[in-house]
């Protein structure tokens, strides 16, 4: 596109050390129908990232100092002239044909976001896995409150001018995407399916929450425990939590109420009360003896024993 032109979608790829994946990610989204404006934040990388980026003329470039994605996803934003917004992760990359098939979608329908399959593609053997999605979300909230295939945004072209009431959330940094999504569904969208897989979610060994630990695993669990709350709180004093929508978020609360428990068990005792508050009949998910122990010991004996456990195997 030309700088006198805007654009009909707007691609947003925040990066940072990322060369070895970059060009894949931005060779995805070229070779399209519709005006596609492409723009990469690099945010302070050290790999070369940014002189590379300088012998790409279709690409929007824009540089700042090192202050994590979700500064650079905003910035980004600012600088979006499409109609429509996609964000891209720099280790991922999009089907071709995703994003016209999409945008025609979005202006068929007069759609705020649509929607399509995401894929997993390992990098270190180039094998995909397909990933199942129900192609009617009857409630986009309930689909993003739970733990199902779905929620990932690589599969998801938005309306711009939605994205811009809810800016990325820089204090949840660790669960911003999920904030984001949540956030965006609270607008109430007008949503539809395109048919088919739009992009790849490719797994490495650089993965960044794969390799949360300590100190970090633990702010990470503590935001994704404060965005439930925030959300839930909002939906019960507008009237619109259902209960299938406190079912869906049980999904996502069960394993969290076991990770905060592994630093704090009375912490993991009280989202875990808080889970039979939403739904009175839930069922413990896990099969075999761990299930037998949570349904007979409780879920603080078990916790209690699980940590045992992991001292012992750690000496």
């Amino acid at each position: 596109m030309t700088d006198q032109q805007q654009a009909d979608v707007t691609v947003i790829i925040p990066t940072y050390n990322r060369l070895w994946s970059l060009p894949k990610a931005i060779d995805s989204c070229r070779k399209t129908t519709c005006i596609t404006e492409i723009i990469v934040v690099d945010d302070g990388s050290t790999d070369g990232t940014w002189e590379w980026l300088q012998q790409q003329p279709d690409v929007r470039s824009f540089y700042q100092e090192n202050q994590g994605q979700t500064y650079a996803a905003n910035f980004g934003t600012n600088y979006a002239t499409g109609k429509y917004i996609r964000f891209l992760d720099s280790d991922d990359f999009l089907v071709e044909g995703a994003i016209d098939k999409q945008f025609l979608k979005a202006e068929e329908t007069n759609a705020n976001l649509v929607y399509s399959a995401v894929d997993i593609y390992v990098e270190s053997t180039g094998e995909v896995i397909n990933l199942p999605i129900k192609e009617a979300w009857e409630d986009f909230l309930e689909i993003q409150l739970g733990n199902g295939n779905g929620s990932h945004y690589l599969g998801m072209l938005f309306s711009t001018h939605l994205v811009k009431k809810v800016p990325r959330r820089p204090d949840l940094s660790f669960r911003d995407d999920r904030m984001f999504l949540l956030e965006y569904a609270l607008l109430d969208p007008k949503i539809v399916w395109a048919q088919g897989c739009a992009g790849h979610w490719v797994k490495h060994t650089d993965q960044m929450q794969a390799n949360y630990q300590g100190l970090k695993a633990q702010v990470t669990n503590w935001q994704h425990l404060y965005i439930y709350k925030k959300i839930l709180s909002k939906l019960a004093a507008n009237g619109k939590l259902t209960q299938a929508r406190k079912n869906a978020a049980c999904t996502v609360l069960w394993p969290l109420a076991h990770w905060i428990a592994k630093d704090n068990i009375s912490e993991g005792v009280e989202v875990v009360n808080w889970i039979y508050e939403l739904n009175p009949d839930f069922q413990i998910p896990e099969p075999g003896t761990l299930g037998f122990m949570y349904r007979s010991l409780g879920f603080k004996m078990t916790e209690k024993l699980l940590g045992l456990r992991r001292l012992t195997l750690f000496r």
